[in-house]
């Protein structure tokens, strides 16, 4: 199976999120992509986190529409914090996906990369697909383990979903419907 894994805190999933995966996924020719919740990024402070179990349950919904989209909790298992390293190890090691994955990340994270765990294992062992976020874009470096996505850009962020829903602004058309009303019922991000 061809499979492209997507890390992050997903907190909360957007809209942003899913368009990326699906467009890119289809750009490429995966046969799925894999979400892979972080139970705890090295790269955040993880202040306004509902928590590991309502993370997964917003992206349990919001991939169930699709059977192209799938979810590993490993890393919530894991606990900690999560290095994309050690899980793309693991996945190829179990034989369900071809030995070298595709990496989906955004142009928001590439001047970051080579500061991540085991880099240049890393760009051996998967295909870092850089997708366009908006904003500060960093174009994929000159590097073979790189491709560049021509997906559209949506220009929605966690940070500010969670900004509106904390000031009691509406949420609509930027999250799943079943991810906003689960956002509502729990009282997630300040909301009232």
């Amino acid at each position: 199976m061809r499979l492209l894994v997507f890390g992050g805190t997903f907190n909360p999933v957007h809209l942003g999120h899913l368009i990326m995966a699906e467009e890119v996924r289809e750009e490429f020719g995966y046969d799925r992509v894999l979400f892979v919740p972080a139970a705890r990024s090295p790269f955040k402070d993880g202040s306004e986190d509902p928590g590991p179990d309502h993370r997964l349950e917003m992206l349990s919904l919001a991939c169930a529409n699709n059977p192209a989209f799938a979810i590993d909790a490993r890393e919530l298992g894991r606990g900690g914090a999560s290095f994309t390293i050690d899980t793309i190890r693991a996945l190829v090691a179990e034989g369900e996906i071809e030995p070298r994955p595709g990496l989906l990340v955004g142009d928001d994270l590439v001047s970051g990369l080579p500061g991540w765990r085991e880099f240049d294992a890393l760009k051996r062992e998967t295909l870092i697909i850089v997708a366009r976020r908006g904003g500060s874009p960093g174009e994929a470096p000159l590097d073979p383990a790189y491709r560049q996505a021509t997906n559209r850009i949506i220009p929605l962020s966690s940070s500010e979903i969670r900004f509106l829903a904390a000031k009691g602004s509406s949420i609509r058309y930027l999250v799943p419907d079943s991810v906003r009303a689960y956002i509502l019922d729990k009282r997630l991000y300040g909301t009232r």
